[in-house]
């Protein structure tokens, strides 16, 4: 444990993450308070905030001191007073587990939004309900995944580019709620560098995950077999932190770094209920 200004900072794993002890997100984070976790958010990449009353507005307000809140192209999840908040619920309209799981896309290993030609800077996620069992979500750490790599692999990727593409994700995924047309025309597929360097921090780490589909001037096929590769290879076990979520939660991370998935559970019985902002960044 080690001591930040006015809280408290526990590792959460060896690699990477910690869990901050010591500040009520409910009430508003004085300018040398946020410099002092927004610090420790470059340091760690993850954070985790326990036993947390983080109202919907509350929560729109802390993730834009991180910077400007996307508003995400596929509108059917918007809050329904938020449409800055992406809201996950297996409920149905009489507050009833409904049997779906509300983005299956989410299961698999992904950067938020780096489908996007401003890729996304944090993710902060707040636990409104959570299942007994399952419903997880599991973080991997790139800045290792890229240092862990041999020199030929780093040779290799030093230059190359992928293209993301969130229509490709989604029909994968998600194939009986494709993009409407609108929505695919608002999201078309974009390039970035598969190794990137940090725009803060300048570490290098690969930048991957679900929506890249294929390698800039490479066979469809060879690419999408390379992609695949450093996907697994990214997210090997000695590279990831798995969190078992309680109610009244939240973890920002930071997208640049980290790729995420949830875990499955069971959508007829258990009630998950999650809501999530996430913070635009940098051009690639």
């Amino acid at each position: 444990m080690r001591q930040e200004a006015q809280f408290a900072v526990h590792p959460l794993c060896d690699s990477f993450g910690a869990e901050i002890v010591g500040i009520d997100l409910s009430q508003p984070l004085n300018k040398a308070l946020f410099a002092a976790v927004y610090g420790a958010f470059l340091r760690h990449q993850l954070l985790l905030f326990r036993e947390q009353d983080l109202s919907a507005a509350g929560h729109v307000e802390l993730a834009r001191r991180f910077g400007e809140v996307q508003a995400h192209v596929l509108n059917q999840y918007h809050h329904r007073e938020h449409r800055e908040l992406f809201f996950l619920s297996n409920l149905d309209e009489k507050g009833l587990p409904n049997g779906k799981h509300p983005d299956r896309g989410t299961l698999h290993w992904h950067t938020d939004g780096s489908w996007t030609n401003r890729t996304t800077k944090a993710t902060l996620i707040y636990s409104v309900e959570v299942p007994q069992r399952g419903g997880e979500t599991h973080f991997a750490d790139m800045y290792r995944a890229y240092e862990s790599l041999d020199e030929a692999t780093k040779d290799q990727i030093a230059s190359r580019r992928a293209v993301h593409n969130l229509d490709f994700s989604r029909r994968r995924r998600h194939g009986e709620d494709p993009l409407t047309e609108e929505q695919r025309r608002q999201a078309p597929p974009v390039e970035h560098p598969i190794v990137r360097r940090h725009p803060e921090t300048d570490r290098k780490c690969l930048f991957l995950g679900d929506h890249a589909e294929q390698v800039v001037d490479m066979d469809y096929a060879e690419g999408r077999a390379l992609i695949e590769g450093l996907n697994g290879l990214s997210t090997r076990e000695e590279l990831v932190y798995e969190h078992r979520w309680r109610r009244r939660e939240l973890i920002v991370w930071d997208n640049r770094c980290v790729l995420h998935r949830a875990t499955s559970f069971d959508t007829t019985h258990e009630r998950r209920v999650m809501r999530r902002a996430t913070v635009l960044g940098d051009l690639v």
